[in-house]
């Protein structure tokens, strides 16, 4: 599987016949790297784990313009459908799809998902994270935003994820130290990418080196990716 980064929570998996986006906030991002045509070119899916706007990003020019199928939860797929989305494939905490070749798994997030849009506060469903299986490759976990909470270990028992998507940035995630501590304490990972930093700084990290640091020595290898080139997993 190749995990191509584009700064944020922004990600494309690729894999067989696979290309699927997570979370493609491009324009308006100031972490985006990479080029925007490029990263949506072969596109089937794109999955959301949760309404606000710089995780949604461009997911409703992408599926417009490509046709991909949208996957996230109920609510949000509802109000996407009503902005002229007409590939989704709703689902909700805790229930698994099949998409033909792999199956997303939404599982729990500590976090909110609303936009505020022309005066009105949409409420977008449930914060998730984002599991994704696919025969012969590794189990990739998106945690989405969140904050650490115990319920993580049974995630990690359920799904027996081998790489991660861990939010770092602080404020409105989990800190470097303690997207650390989840990682050190609940799973068993081979690799754990870093995202939700250097975008809007101040207010969240610059980058990922107090997460590498607290990281030292521990089995999983930490992957820090150059936006919008890919890597290896």
């Amino acid at each position: 599987m190749r995990i191509t980064w584009y700064g944020h929570s922004a990600f494309r998996l690729d894999f067989k016949d696979k290309a699927v986006l997570i979370d493609p906030f491009f324009t308006g991002n100031p972490g985006f790297g990479g080029d925007k045509e490029a990263a949506v070119k072969g596109v089937s899916h794109v999955l959301l784990t949760h309404g606000h706007s710089d995780h949604t990003g461009d997911v409703i020019d992408i599926a417009k313009k490509t046709g991909a199928k949208v996957v996230t939860n109920f609510d949000l797929c509802q109000w996407l459908g009503a902005q002229g989305i007409e590939k989704l494939d709703p689902m909700n905490t805790g229930g698994t799809t099949d998409q033909g070749g792999f199956t997303v798994t939404l599982v729990r997030a500590d976090h909110s998902s609303a936009q505020f849009i022309d005066g009105v506060s949409h409420a977008l469903g449930n914060p998730c994270g984002i599991i994704v299986k696919a025969a012969g490759e590794p189990t990739v976990y998106h945690m989405g935003d969140t904050d650490i909470f115990s319920d993580m270990g049974l995630i990690a028992e359920i799904h027996e994820p081998q790489v991660a998507m861990a939010p770092i940035g602080d404020r409105f995630t989990m800190s470097p130290k303690t997207a650390a501590l989840a990682v050190k304490r609940f799973f068993k990972l081979k690799s754990v990418i870093p995202c939700h930093y250097g975008s809007f700084v101040p207010y969240v990290e610059a980058n990922a080196d107090k997460f590498v640091a607290e990281m030292q020595g521990h089995a999983t290898k930490v992957i820090v990716p150059e936006k919008g080139k890919a890597v290896e997993v």
